[in-house]
């Protein structure tokens, strides 16, 4: 499914790849518990979140200290990287933000695009609303 993403290189994502991946990680922070899994958009293309999180899993690049609030905040211990500046790679990103909308997931009990399709293609009958 996520076959028309772009390749890494040498553990490097283009920068399309890295703005798919803050899009994915700012739907998940605009996610609602009650809702389906966000999806993104790229290059026409719609797909979910989880996808884009499991395509980055192995990135090697550093996060952008803008987007690590968004991975740090939910977590329930306080960060500790390894590195000079306790830096977080995407990877490790990405590995935290799979776990967590599989959590949700587990908790909604649906997919996203399947429980967001069957929402829009009930026929409406007499007497529902509309």
């Amino acid at each position: 499914m996520t076959n028309f993403l772009p390749a890494l290189y040498e553990g490097h994502a283009p920068i399309t790849l890295q703005t798919l991946f803050r899009d994915a990680l700012e739907a998940y922070d605009d996610w609602d518990e009650d809702m389906p899994e966000p999806i993104v958009s790229f290059e026409g293309k719609v797909v979910p979140i989880s996808a884009v999180f499991d395509w980055m899993r192995p990135c090697t690049d550093i996060m952008p200290a803008n987007m690590l609030g968004i991975v740090t905040d939910r977590l329930t211990k306080p960060w500790s990287g390894t590195g000079p500046l306790d830096e977080m790679t995407v990877s490790t990103a990405a590995r935290v933000m799979s776990v967590l909308v599989r959590r949700r997931l587990l908790r909604f009990g649906r997919g996203s695009i399947e429980a967001f399709a069957e929402r829009f293609n009930h026929p409406m009958g007499p007497g529902q609303p509309g």
